[in-house]
């Protein structure tokens, strides 16, 4: 906790598919972190009886990627294979989730102490009329219709009651907001220095692998999109804007790839200092690309364009941050909701450097504007 990178690793791994009449788009970015450690898992057909199933899933590691990456080649499988998911779903994402978590603790690198990870998990089955939701950690699923965020899963933080009285139960505190004064998550898969309170259960200890699990039926018409993300994105959006600034980029693109990949950058540019993933899953019932949001999109960078322009040519002014702070104090019309001129920041750099190659030469990185 606590180190970061001089310079952000801005390099992303994007992924994009569909199946099942639903198409998703993935974005991840290691960022200020001194090492990646998210995970993600996306798959459209589950196979035989199940091939109109879905499962999307966000994985947040701290203290390493072992348990993350662990978690993503194997919570699905593990939940697929208890003997309660042909009958109740619920349960069977429930008893998945604990099973992983008891078969992690065995393995030699928890069993040595070598490794001493944990992650956050928040997942989503998709059947032909249902959408089953589970969450274990601070990574967060927020359903978006009509426009508005619906539904949203809550963050598993230990200042919540709830969860304070089971750690407090367990023998320990919360300081500054975390177990003990230093985990911020009070559920969690592995974390198993936290997990060994004599006579009492996995779901009673300091932290918690236990999911809280959720069902919506699907409405077809009105259903836009899920997404899935780790507290990265959530530091700096908030499940209002998020959906706001992804309605508007459906609206522009429907190259899901791109859009996430948005998603990153603006957050990026609004001050996150985390990693950050995110699984956007799109409906039939999403905005689609129009020819005049396309034009308003073009307006408004041409707006940008002359609004640097004036700012440079009239006030003489080439300083590369001092120029963005004028162009901020500028109302500029119809910047992304949501996104706002963060959003933009990529557009902002490539037109300083057009205008002023020498200065752009001389920037060491833009990534300390805040928007």
């Amino acid at each position: 906790m606590g180190a970061f990178l001089d310079k952000p690793k801005t390099d992303k791994f994007l992924e994009h598919g569909e199946g099942n009449g639903i198409r998703y788009g993935v974005a991840s970015m290691q960022g200020w972190r001194m090492e990646m450690e998210d995970a993600h898992m996306a798959k459209t057909n589950l196979g035989e009886a199940l091939k109109d199933w879905s499962y999307f899933a966000v994985f947040d590691g701290h203290a390493g990627a072992y348990v993350s990456a662990h978690c993503a080649d194997h919570l699905l499988n593990t939940i697929m294979e208890t003997e309660e998911f042909h009958e109740d779903v619920m349960k069977a994402i429930h008893k998945g989730f604990l099973e992983l978590d008891n078969k992690m603790r065995g393995l030699p690198e928890m069993t040595s102490g070598k490794d001493k990870s944990g992650s956050t998990a928040v997942c989503a089955f998709i059947s032909p009329r249902t959408i089953y939701v589970a969450n274990c950690g601070d990574s967060r699923a927020v359903l978006c219709r009509d426009g508005m965020p619906v539904f949203s899963t809550q963050d598993h933080k230990p200042g919540l009651p709830t969860e304070r009285d089971r750690i407090v139960k367990a023998g320990g505190s919360v300081m500054i907001q975390r177990v003990n004064g230093s985990l911020a998550v009070s559920r969690a898969l592995g974390d198993f220095e936290y997990k060994n309170v004599e006579g009492m259960g996995p779901c009673e200890q300091l932290v918690s692998p236990e999911p809280e699990i959720f069902v919506r039926e699907k409405d077809d018409m009105a259903d836009e999109f899920l997404v899935l993300a780790c507290d990265g994105i959530w530091d700096v959006m908030s499940n209002e804007d998020l959906c706001a600034y992804i309605r508007n980029r459906l609206c522009i693109t429907n190259n899901l790839q791109e859009v996430t990949s948005q998603v990153i950058d603006t957050c990026l540019y609004k001050g996150s200092r985390d990693n950050m993933s995110i699984v956007l899953v799109v409906f039939p019932g999403a905005p689609t690309p129009t020819p005049e949001a396309v034009m308003a999109e073009k307006e408004l960078d041409a707006s940008i364009e002359r609004h640097l322009k004036e700012i440079i040519e009239v006030s003489n002014d080439t300083d590369y941050y001092q120029v963005h702070r004028k162009l901020k104090s500028i109302n500029i019309e119809g910047l992304p909701p949501g996104g706002g001129l963060a959003s933009k920041h990529k557009l902002i750099d490539q037109i300083f450097k057009e205008l002023c190659p020498e200065e752009a030469e001389n920037v060491s990185g833009s990534f300390d504007v805040f928007f």
